[in-house]
């Protein structure tokens, strides 16, 4: 199977299978949303099969409660579960702090609540996504449809005085039509290229009138597990301030694998 996959599908693939090592039996996990995040419910679903892991997962969108399901992991809702022991989720951007940009997936609103609601929270993510500053992947907001166009206005206008070196916005679509997340709403994807100060940004935007929540995920992420397309894989934890290295083989044929390599 190797052979069929690119680099970053290699660098996600073991970044996942390193980061299934922190979830122990009978523990309740939180399932991202997104490509990484389904390399990581696989190799979870692998674990269920192969090595008997009992583990309860709350999935942060409807096709990663498919793809949990589909894999033999047991899901339940987050009123179920109340607290998360882990919450492994994938990035579209990382800082040297820790501080993330998600809601590429269109899933953000759900991924932050379980993600705050974990005694831990992992990202997965290829060497790629890490960045001296966040912003250069557009930083998505989920509105509620009524008035949108306004909420964008305020957005752009509050920008202005914003330490930010863009200001374009645009809507999310799904073809023709408008994005809708999970929780019926639409995603407005902020084009900023550089964010000078995530935290103040990210409190200003969620006090206005509309915005329900934005993807900049600060001060949440406890450890970072980057995968590298030789195998390669770095481990960080911002709480200890430790770095471990290691490297892990590929899976060469596992069924559970086969059509995330096509």
């Amino acid at each position: 199977m190797t052979g069929e996959l690119s680099p970053i599908d290699k660098a996600k693939f073991v970044a996942a299978k390193r980061a299934a090592a922190f979830v122990e039996d009978g523990m309740r996990v939180g399932l991202g949303t997104g490509s990484t995040a389904a390399w990581l419910v696989r190799c979870l679903g692998e674990m269920v099969r192969d090595d008997g892991l009992r583990i309860r997962g709350v999935p942060t969108s409807t096709r990663t409660a498919q793809l949990a399901r589909e894999v033999g992991i047991e899901v339940i809702s987050l009123d179920e579960a109340r607290w998360l022991d882990v919450t492994i989720d994938g990035a579209d951007e990382f800082d040297g702090d820790l501080n993330l940009i998600k809601g590429g997936g269109g899933a953000l609103l759900q991924e932050k609540i379980v993600a705050t609601a974990s005694d831990q929270m992992i990202v997965i993510a290829d060497a790629a996504k890490e960045v001296e500053h966040l912003g250069a992947f557009p930083l998505p907001i989920e509105v509620i449809p009524f008035g949108w166009q306004t909420t964008r206005a305020l957005v752009e206008e509050t920008l202005v005085s914003m330490d930010v070196l863009g200001r374009q916005i645009s809507l999310r679509m799904n073809g023709d039509s408008p994005f809708i997340t999970d929780e019926g709403n639409h995603i407005l994807d902020l084009n900023l290229k550089r964010i000078g100060n995530a935290r103040q940004l990210a409190m200003v935007i969620n006090q206005m009138p509309g915005v329900v929540e934005n993807g900049l995920f600060i001060d949440i992420c406890d450890v970072v597990v980057i995968g590298h397309g030789d195998g390669k894989v770095e481990v960080r934890d911002i709480n200890t301030g430790t770095v471990e290295h290691d490297r892990l083989d590929f899976v060469e044929n596992d069924n559970l694998f086969t059509d995330l390599a096509d």
